[in-house]
Parts: C-alpha cells; structure tokens; sequence
C-alpha cells in the first residue's frame, strides 16, 4: 500500500470541500478497507471541521455489537452484501453525529471468493440525513487486481460516492 497516494489525497480533499460546503459532517463503517477511507480523509487539513467517526468493523460480531448489523442478515445474505452494507452505513449514521455515512464491505483476496462472490466483489452503501429522514443507497463493483488494487480502487469508489451526495 502507498501510503502517499496522491490520487486519493486529492479525491479525499475534494469530499471534504464538497462536505464542508454543504456543512456536513461524515462517518465512515468499513471492513476490507480496514480504516483507509478514514485515514484519507484524515489526512487531509482541518478534515475536523467535517469527519466525525470511523468505524471498523472486520468481522461480523463487531458489524452487529458496533453497527447494529441484525445476525440474521449476515447469517442470510454474507458479510458481503446489499443488506448489510446499506445497514452497516445507517448504523453509522444513527450512532454517530454525522449528516453523511458510507460503509464497504468487500472480499480482497487473495482467498475467500466464491463463484457468486468473486475476489474483487465489494458492496458500497451511503446513507444520509434529509430533515428528519435518512436514506441509503448502494452499489456493487467488481475489481481487478491483487489485495492492494482491490481496496484502493474500494476508496476510491467510497469517496466518489460521497461526492454524489
């Protein structure tokens, strides 16, 4: 992993451009990005004035203790799926004072592909605050690559979601 990726340095301080004009804070819920969307957001300067939290939930007890992620959906759909990475982005939201969550959950590799979930498939969800309303919305990708490719390109697509809030 390059630490120093300009790329995603500069993606993460265009979110937090769009986010600080739009007076929103963020949260991050992430699993086989293991804290990178929160670190490039971190990164970047003065990013208090609109990241709030960042979870890191790699297995699923920590998804439902932290997140609010029911055990029968993981026991029904996988860690990697629709369901639970749209709730893993509302538990974000909900348990923290963001206005703006996005979660991923993925399968990196190199093991742990299956013929319906792929090394490379990662579920993306964002969800946010509209008055007393919250929404989600999610997206499936699938990458190519080694383990670093996988969840770089994950980022990447996590930050760009944020940007098309």
């Amino acid at each position: 992993m390059d630490v120093a990726d300009p790329d995603l340095a500069r993606l993460a301080a265009r979110v937090g451009a769009h986010l600080r004009a739009g007076e929103r804070r963020s949260a991050t819920a992430e699993s086989c990005t293991g804290g990178w969307i929160g670190k490039a957001l971190t990164d970047v300067a003065g990013s208090s004035q609109w990241f709030e939290t960042g979870y890191i939930c790699y297995g699923n007890a920590a998804k439902t203790t932290l997140l609010g992620v029911l055990p029968a959906e993981l026991a029904a759909h996988g860690a990697v799926s629709e369901p639970v990475v749209k709730a893993m982005a509302l538990g974000a939201l909900e348990r923290s004072a963001a206005d703006v969550a996005v979660a991923v959950s993925g399968i990196a590799g190199p093991d742990g592909g299956s013929p319906g979930k792929p090394v490379g498939t990662v579920w993306f969800a964002w969800a946010w605050r509209h008055g007393k309303s919250l929404h989600v919305q999610a997206r499936l990708k699938l990458f190519k690559g080694d383990r670093d490719a996988v969840r770089r390109k994950a980022v990447a697509g996590a930050l760009t979601g944020v940007l098309e809030l």
